[in-house]
């Protein structure tokens, strides 16, 4: 792994998507391309490269390649550092978090990717998550809907014209989808448990969630699929007068690395 900068990587594949609040999304274009391919794999590390090399099939492996190299190309942007500088270690969870000289950093993101298409979300403030899904039909659509939402957004669906169906799961699952990988307790989290706002299922573009698991805690949400694919963001809402404590923690955690 080389000492790059941003400004290095020759042709960016992923550019600024969306920008609410204090978060940033940024789009990463996954369609086959040797070029940038090649220039993904530079910004690797060793244990990146060794797990680049264990997919077996090119389609995986290259998403893993490009998304990764667009996240760390953020990253050294945003943190001010170089590529040789920035680690990442991961939580109880599997939640990776970013570490810029031996020190943590506060800063969240969370990455997905679906087909040609990939989302970098980023935030200096709160947890988050971030999920998209490529328009393509699903097999099995019927048991994902039993498995993976309340009896009431079970019946809600079953009412959607079905040239809708598949777009109406698509914008759900991805709300949930976004809203786990935020909360970060992994599989503890049923998203069968609780349930899309209302609004949302009425086609709002944003509301608020509240779980029991993180019972003070508001949840940010957004819906921010265009014709290619559906995609949400969750965002923690931090209020100023905690803001502190976090950071406070987050110096304990940089002593804790050191």
């Amino acid at each position: 792994m080389s000492n790059l900068t941003l400004a290095s990587a020759a042709g960016h594949w992923w550019t600024p998507l969306r920008e609410f609040d204090d978060v940033v999304v940024v789009h990463v274009d996954l369609t086959p391309h040797p070029t940038r391919e090649s220039e993904a794999l530079s910004w690797l590390d060793e244990q990146e490269r060794l797990r680049y090399n264990r997919f077996l099939n090119p389609g995986p492996r290259r998403r893993f390649a490009l998304c990764r190299a667009a996240l760390r190309a953020f990253l050294c942007d945003r943190l001010r550092c170089n590529n040789n500088e920035l680690e990442f270690g991961a939580s109880y969870y599997e939640k990776p978090f970013a570490i810029v000289r031996r020190l943590a950093s506060s800063v969240s993101f969370n990455v997905s990717h679906s087909g040609r298409h990939g989302l970098i979300a980023f935030s200096h403030k709160g947890r988050l998550g971030v999920d998209v899904e490529e328009y393509a039909p699903r097999r099995n659509l019927d048991l994902l809907i039993e498995g993976a939402f309340t009896s009431d957004e079970q019946k809600e669906l079953a009412l959607t014209q079905e040239t809708d169906r598949l777009n109406s799961f698509l914008r759900l699952w991805t709300i949930k989808e976004a809203v786990i990988k935020a909360v970060g307790l992994g599989l503890a989290l049923d998203m069968s448990k609780f349930e899309v706002p209302l609004a949302m299922r009425r086609s709002a573009k944003n509301s608020s969630l509240l779980l029991p698991q993180t019972p003070h805690v508001n949840w940010r949400l957004e819906s921010f699929g265009n014709e290619n694919f559906a995609a949400a963001l969750a965002h923690e809402e931090v209020p100023t007068q905690f803001q502190a404590g976090l950071d406070s923690e987050c110096h304990i955690a940089e002593r804790s690395l050191r």
